[in-house]
This record gives structure tokens, C-alpha cells and sequence, in this order.
């Protein structure tokens, strides 16, 4: 594939790709998000990857391809409902008690349980994740509380998320979790404080993309502060915000969708992934009044 070259990115080629090739839960979300349409087939879409435990699989985070419940799937599932405008109670209480069964003492989940290698899977899930990393957790916490779920095990958990970002956070992932967390704790004047000194540290972390020009991969300030009134937006400067949104409205791919810069475990997954990254893309796009 090759980069467009359109000066601006097209909603209407964006929605030939997404149509085309992804899966029908992006396709869902791209009705829902672009063309005003019903929230319903969303939740129906993402009713079909959860299990009876009450958390999600079935490859919903298209690295991890086991059909068994894990926190990352989750995390994805949470992700859905937010995109979509859509709390729904029974989905955040079946996700709680799942997380609950998986959860240390403290509350802390890891992102992928042991039966991840049982299956195809990336690369990148082969070594389990630093111990006290607060990804998923975090953001896990933070699009729970955003459905208005409670829970023994939520308390727990927004508990170890508070103590932990006491001390640094020297990697992107983790920083956009923490991200999630402090969009919606509660104490706002405190959260938003904690936000900036959060994406402060981004520009030292680890796994972090700061140059707009490179295609490698990492996690970018967009992905960090997908919107202007995003918590973490004051850490980064307005020069280099739009070098980056020239940078993404400029990476529209000859098909219509945005690329990927890592290796999913399948073909399979490529278009999954690429399905995902184009309604983020556009989402970012469209909330910087650049679509």
C-alpha cells in the first residue's frame, strides 16, 4: 500500500475501507460515530465476543486470538461502549466479577492471563507484563467508572491506581492508562493536576513516539490526548500536536484506511487492527477540526 496523496484525509474513502474490510463491530462503530447511527448494533456486535465469566474474547484485542476471557479484551470492550455513547449496566457488572475472579489482593490485574500462548498471539505477549504496571488496570477503572459501575473489587483497584501514580510512569502505554483513569476520577481538580504531571513524563517514557515524522511504532500525543479538552492535553505543545495531526491526516492509506506500524499474528488481524486504527484516526481527526 501506499500513502495518499490527497492534502486532506477523506471521510468518504474511510468509509469505502471500513466497509470493505473491517470487522463488523468497527463497521457498527463507524455508523454510530460518523453517520449518526443506532448504538443497538454495537452492543449486539459486542455481545458475540463475551463469555458466560462474564468477561470478553474471542480475539476482541485482535493480537490475543484465544477465545477465553482476558483483562486486555475487556479493556477493548469498555472502549467500545464508550466510543458508542452507550452505558449499559450488565456488560460493566459482568466485566467487574470477571476482573474480580483474575484480580491480585491489591486489585492490579495484568493485561493477558497464561493462556494466551495457547493460542496464535503477537510477538509482544510472550513476556508478561512489569508487575506493578497500571495497564490495563488503570484504564480499565477509569471506563468502568465512566458506566457508573460499583464493585468491591473496583474499589480496590481505584485504590492501588491512586498509590501507583504516586511514583513514575516511564512508559507510554502506561501513561495513556493512567490517562483513562484520571478522565474520570472523581476529585477533578486533583485528577486534572495529576494528568498533566502524568503526560509530562511521556516525553522520556519508553515506547513513546514523539517525532510526527517517523512511521515507527509508539504510542503519539494524539493517542494520548485523542481530543482538546483530553486531561493530559496542557503537557503538550500546540506546535507539536498539529505537526502530528498533519503527520495522521497525511498517512491515509490509497484504500481509504490507515496503517499500522507492528506485527499482528495474522492477515486476519492486520485488516482487524486496520479497521480500529482508521475510526481512531478519524476520530482524532474530526475532535481537532482537521476532518
Amino acid at each position: 500500500m501506499t500513502r495518499a496523496t490527497a492534502a486532506h484525509p477523506s471521510l468518504d474513502r474511510a468509509a469505502t475501507f471500513v466497509w470493505g474490510h473491517a470487522r463488523l463491530l468497527e463497521r457498527a462503530l463507524f455508523a454510530r460515530r460518523f453517520l449518526a447511527g443506532p448504538a443497538e448494533p454495537v452492543v449486539a456486535a459486542l455481545l458475540a465476543y463475551r463469555n458466560p465469566d462474564g468477561g470478553f474474547g474471542h480475539a476482541l484485542e485482535p493480537d490475543v486470538r484465544s477465545p477465553h476471557s482476558m483483562p486486555l479484551h475487556c479493556e477493548m470492550a469498555l472502549r467500545a461502549l464508550q466510543d458508542a455513547g452507550v452505558r449499559h449496566g450488565e456488560i460493566a457488572e459482568g466485566i467487574c466479577r470477571f476482573l474480580a475472579s483474575v484480580a491480585e489482593p491489591s486489585g492490579r490485574v495484568p493485561s493477558v492471563l497464561p493462556g494466551v500462548l495457547d493460542y496464535p498471539h503477537a510477538a509482544h505477549w510472550r513476556a508478561p507484563s512489569a508487575a506493578d504496571s497500571p495497564n490495563p488496570t488503570a484504564a480499565l477503572v477509569g471506563l468502568l467508572r465512566a458506566q457508573g459501575a460499583e464493585h468491591p473489587w473496583l474499589e480496590r483497584a481505584e485504590s492501588w491506581c491512586l498509590a501507583r501514580l504516586a511514583e513514575p510512569v516511564g512508559e507510554a502505554h502506561q501513561i495513556a492508562a493512567c490517562l483513562v483513569f484520571l478522565e474520570h476520577a472523581p476529585e477533578r481538580a486533583r485528577a486534572g493536576a495529576l494528568a498533566l504531571a502524568v503526560a509530562g513524563q511521556a516525553a522520556k517514557a519508553s515506547f513513546y513516539r514523539g517525532d510526527p515524522a517517523s512511521d515507527g511504532y509508539g504510542v503519539s500525543p494524539l493517542q494520548l490526548c485523542p481530543t482538546p479538552a483530553s486531561a493530559g492535553r496542557g503537557a503538550f505543545d500546540d506546535a507539536l500536536l498539529a505537526a502530528h495531526l498533519d503527520a495522521l491526516a497525511a498517512a491515509q492509506q490509497d484504500d481509504g484506511g490507515w496503517p499500522i506500524s507492528f506485527a499482528p499474528p495474522s492477515p486476519a488481524a492486520v485488516h482487524e487492527w486496520r479497521g480500529r486504527w482508521t475510526l481512531e484516526a478519524l476520530a482524532a481527526l474530526r475532535a481537532y477540526g482537521r476532518l
